[in-house]
């Protein structure tokens, strides 16, 4: 089977709302993405920032994709829109505070992932160092998730974040983290 009907047959599961497929396409556009917003915003913080909502927007309007384009062209333009909408927001907003979100409803969590299975099985002390070197607000995600026992709508709540941007950040912090402790086993 060859790269396009693989990344095919993956959309089209993500469609019909697969996790693993979503969480593939993740992983095989997250750094064009995040790259093409870097040299956009040349502020790494604001690139990972819009890659994450550019993700969760495109988890949400998956179904809209149509498949006569390039998926990535796709997620390009969703990036491109989110980060014209922030600089909007960013000029709109100088002087005001920081507006409320509106109370999120319970999600269903996914079943574990090997990411997942992974973090479990480290040793504590290990795995608190290896949290350590992820990014702040990865750690702040992985703590509440695994430590707090949080699900995705109470970790949304307290972090005043969409819900699919709290998946998102998730998933890229487990994928980050089993990198981390695949490295150092």
């Amino acid at each position: 089977m060859n790269n396009i009907d693989n990344l095919e047959e993956t959309i089209s599961k993500a469609k019909e709302g697969n996790q693993i497929a979503f969480s593939r396409l993740v992983d095989m556009f997250w750094n064009d993405v995040y790259g093409f917003q870097l040299k956009r915003t040349e502020n790494e913080n604001d690139s990972e920032d819009i890659t994450i909502q550019t993700f969760s927007k495109a988890f949400d309007k998956i179904h809209t994709y149509d498949d006569t384009y390039v998926f990535k062209t796709w997620l390009i333009a969703i990036s491109k829109n989110i980060h014209i909408d922030l600089v909007r927001k960013r000029k709109r907003n100088l002087l005001d505070s920081r507006s409320s979100v509106d109370a999120i409803s319970s999600a269903l969590d996914v079943t574990p992932s090997m990411e997942d299975q992974l973090i479990h099985e480290q040793n504590l002390a290990d795995l608190l160092r290896d949290i350590k070197k992820l990014k702040p607000h990865y750690q702040s995600v992985i703590n509440l998730r695994y430590f707090n026992e949080l699900s995705y709508a109470e970790i949304a709540a307290k972090l005043n974040e969409p819900i699919n941007n709290v998946k998102v950040k998730l998933l890229r912090a487990k994928k980050l983290l089993a990198e981390i402790i695949k490295e150092r086993k």
